[in-house]
């Protein structure tokens, strides 16, 4: 007897539409949705990169911090970052720049 009832028109025709509506909606809420998945995948990526940026510009932070606290020591300090970053000499001095090849 349910061999019957699945074989019989009716059941496929409902059955078809179900299905048919079912997709449907799959496919809208997979790519056309507003928070469909594939902008909430878009969205994981951009949140992954973001995180990856906000630790590179800590570390950076971070390190400036440390050169300026450097530099605030003494003149010592500032005269030495100035010759070693902007290659700047006294009057009398000459400056060697010596590039080492990889």
């Amino acid at each position: 007897m349910n061999k019957e009832i699945f074989k019989s028109g009716n059941f496929k025709s409902i059955g078809n539409k179900f299905v048919i509506a079912f997709i449907l909606f799959a496919v809208w809420i997979i790519f056309f949705d507003e928070n469909s998945i594939v902008s909430h995948a878009k969205s994981k990526r951009q949140l992954n990169e973001l995180k990856q940026q906000k630790e590179y510009y800590q570390k950076r932070i971070a390190s400036d911090r440390q050169k300026l606290q450097d530099l605030n020591k003494g003149k010592a300090e500032l005269e030495k970052f100035a010759r070693e970053q902007y290659q700047m000499s006294k009057p009398d001095e000459d400056v060697f720049i010596i590039v080492e090849e990889e």
